[in-house]
């Protein structure tokens, strides 16, 4: 009789097929400590043949799309073809250094009213990411504005408040949502949201964020562990003037999850004022600099 896997990795690979390669190779050298199985999502690639990671891991769980659906509905459709208890969605452009996986299934199983968790995230270099984020909001964005006053508070309390960029990733802490390189939660909590499955709403970027926020209304904390790391490339899939153009599409997607919060009434035009000024003020400066440099700062 097969034994029931705990961990259903799930990663969708659209055109990705080497740095999808080099995931597999990684959670296949690290991953020890839980029983998982691995779901390849193929979103209608060109670049090359699906079957080729059946050629090269047999044991993979193969998902064929019809179509590139986009991040979240290539999400659902592996959580679908899925037997563990424990879903962790995980990006084509990561890799593990460690047994990251069953660190953090570890820490899920021992606290029940967790909804979403992840680990530390690193670029390639050993440069740090910042996984943990708080909801948007007006008091955030001014605070954000003004930030030299947050140099006043002591590290701990600064990061805490703030998370983002504010945060080493060096403890522990609950917060409002995590990026979705690598998002793992009970396969159960799927049955608890509205529609019975992951919103689809945004074809890609801001899901995780929209994610977190339904499981934050059902009552689950979401949290960050900071004593494992993986690297996320970030925006392998993505040319760097793509990526200019998708600043526009996240922000769009950030009003649209601040509407679901709040409301479109005054607190939502006071927000969409600031965050409007400050993103659009970003983007202007983005396009210059890659119109004379070639290059985009983050």
């Amino acid at each position: 009789m097969m034994k029931t896997p705990l961990v259903s990795i799930i990663i969708i690979n659209y055109n990705t097929f080497q740095l999808t390669c080099e995931c597999i190779d990684s959670i296949m050298q690290y991953t020890k400590g839980v029983f998982f199985e691995l779901i390849v999502v193929d979103n209608k690639s060109t670049e090359r043949e699906p079957i080729a990671f059946l050629e090269r891991y047999p044991f993979v769980k193969l998902v064929q799309n019809t179509e590139n659906s986009g991040f979240a509905s290539g999400n659902n459709l592996g959580i679908n073809n899925s037997n563990g208890d424990i879903i962790l969605l995980l990006n084509s452009d990561t890799y593990l250094l460690e047994d990251s996986i069953s660190i953090t299934a570890k820490k899920l199983l021992e606290t029940p009213n967790i909804g979403v968790i992840s680990c530390g995230m690193v670029y390639p270099n050993g440069s740090l990411q910042y996984p943990a984020r708080r909801f948007r909001s007006v008091k955030w964005e001014l605070l954000d504005l003004i930030r030299p006053v947050l140099y006043c508070f002591s590290y701990r309390k600064r990061a805490k408040m703030m998370l983002g960029k504010y945060f080493k990733s060096d403890f522990d802490t609950e917060c409002d949502w995590l990026n979705g390189a690598f998002f793992m939660f009970r396969k159960d909590l799927i049955k608890e949201l509205k529609e019975k499955k992951l919103d689809e709403r945004f074809f890609m970027y801001g899901e995780d964020h929209l994610w977190c926020w339904q499981f934050h209304k059902l009552g689950y904390i979401n949290y960050f562990l900071s004593k494992t790391k993986i690297v996320h490339i970030n925006n392998a899939s993505t040319s760097y003037s793509k990526r200019l153009q998708l600043l526009s599409v996240i922000f769009n997607h950030e009003l649209e999850i601040m509407k679901e919060r709040k409301g479109e009434g005054f607190y939502f035009f006071v927000f969409k004022m600031i965050y409007g000024f400050k993103e659009q003020s970003r983007i202007i400066i983005k396009k210059i600099w890659f119109r004379l440099t070639g290059s985009l700062f983050s």
